[in-house]
């Protein structure tokens, strides 16, 4: 059985349902906070709750767990700084209770869902896992503490992996989290209010990277039987995508004109970053099948079936 924490959510719900597929037990933790409970996959098992809690994280005792891959958590910059305290529980205290959750019962294999915000802002591009992190918000500080947990834990014996991703999308996003998920939000706005708020320059860029995509990252991480102690990988397209040729071009497939509403940026905010790949590529043979082009159209065209 593996633990699929966040299985409410866009991504840990995509990769619960692929494991299931693949005729792989799975169990997952999720306080719902934005995740829908109708995302969570027939099959998976749920325990509703925390991760940050230890008497949530007691509850796995009770199942048959051989390994960890940990999505679940507070995924928003904006967020963070309303509220950094939720945000280090969410995703920092929840990850080293499940370090010592795996600890205690031998379980090896464990993957992380951390973020390109670890980066802040570069002057060279793209960025390599190697290159020196400076986080511009608690979200980001939050996370790369956790991968410095998982770097130390596998030391003592559990084979740790850091997915640092880039921008994530497409179909089964939340459409109604106005704080986490930048196209979404504009796709959101574009469909219900006719009106687009942007919080920065349109000429910030972002890499974008597909959810298809993103779920092969974890499996292959996950299942990667040769590997043994810790490693950290960009899961990304490699592409600079600029905010006004995306909002241009998701207009276009829409057919739609809307009002483009400028703002101050959210604190934190990174102006622009993309990464390269090649390190997924050469260890995990990992690399993206969707281009933006057509991830955008898949997404788009999800939303306006489902608005």
């Amino acid at each position: 059985m593996i633990l699929v924490t966040g299985a409410a959510g866009f991504i840990g719900s995509k990769i619960a349902q692929k494991l299931n597929d693949l005729s792989y037990k799975t169990l997952t933790i999720d306080n719902l906070s934005t995740g829908f409970r109708n995302n969570i996959p027939e099959d998976t098992i749920f325990i509703e709750g925390n991760c940050g809690e230890k008497t949530i994280i007691d509850k796995l005792n009770s199942y048959p767990i051989k390994g960890i891959i940990h999505v679940a958590g507070q995924s928003s910059g904006e967020v963070s700084f309303e509220d950094p305290e939720y945000d280090l529980v969410s995703n920092t205290l929840s990850t080293l209770h499940l370090l010592n959750f795996a600890l205690e019962n031998n379980i090896k294999n464990f993957v992380f869902a951390s973020t390109m915000s670890v980066y802040g802002d570069k002057i060279n591009l793209p960025v390599s896992e190697d290159m020196l992190t400076i986080p511009k918000s608690f979200y980001a500080c939050g996370k790369l503490a956790t991968e410095n947990y998982l770097r130390i834990y596998s030391e003592l014996g559990i084979n740790t992996t850091s997915l640092r991703l880039f921008n994530v999308y497409g179909p089964g996003q939340n459409m109604k989290n106005l704080k986490q998920g930048m196209l979404s939000i504009f796709l959101a706005q574009a469909i219900e209010k006719d009106k687009i708020t942007v919080k920065g320059s349109g000429k910030r860029f972002r890499d974008f990277v597909y959810i298809d995509d993103v779920v092969d990252s974890f499996l292959l991480s996950y299942f990667n039987e040769n590997y043994k102690g810790y490693e950290t990988y960009n899961v990304c397209n490699g592409n600079p995508i600029y905010i006004d040729s995306m909002i241009t071009d998701m207009l276009n497939i829409l057919n739609k004109v809307v009002l483009i509403e400028y703002k101050d940026n959210t604190p934190g905010d990174q102006f622009g970053i993309y990464g390269t790949d090649k390190k997924i590529r050469k260890n995990l043979d990992w690399k993206p099948k969707i281009d933006f082009e057509s991830g955008l159209k898949k997404m788009v065209n999800w939303a306006i079936e489902n608005k």
